[in-house]
């Protein structure tokens, strides 16, 4: 059986290339990026509007969820350059 991507036709067992596949998952990886960036600046601009104000538990939930997000901000990051490092060798 075959089918068609991006008008070439494959074998159904045929494996998609490595750079393919590197290049699809960066793709992934910049809308994870852009989705976590976008999150944590909201956080951080909803945690400056409201730091002083009296619920002071939601405010310490958003503060660790900042971290949390940057962490994930840079994992992203980090985990993209690497693809991009394979991808070169390539």
């Amino acid at each position: 059986m075959y089918y068609c991507t991006s008008l070439q036709v494959y074998d159904k067992d045929y494996h998609v290339p490595r750079s393919d596949g590197l290049r699809e998952e960066l793709g992934w990886l910049k809308v994870i990026f852009g989705v976590l960036v976008a999150l944590d600046a909201s956080l951080v601009a909803w945690v400056g509007q409201n730091f002083g104000g009296p619920n002071r538990i939601l405010v310490g939930v958003a503060i660790l969820a900042v971290g949390l997000v940057t962490i994930g901000v840079v994992w992203v990051n980090r985990l993209a350059y690497r693809r991009i490092r394979e991808l070169e060798q390539l």
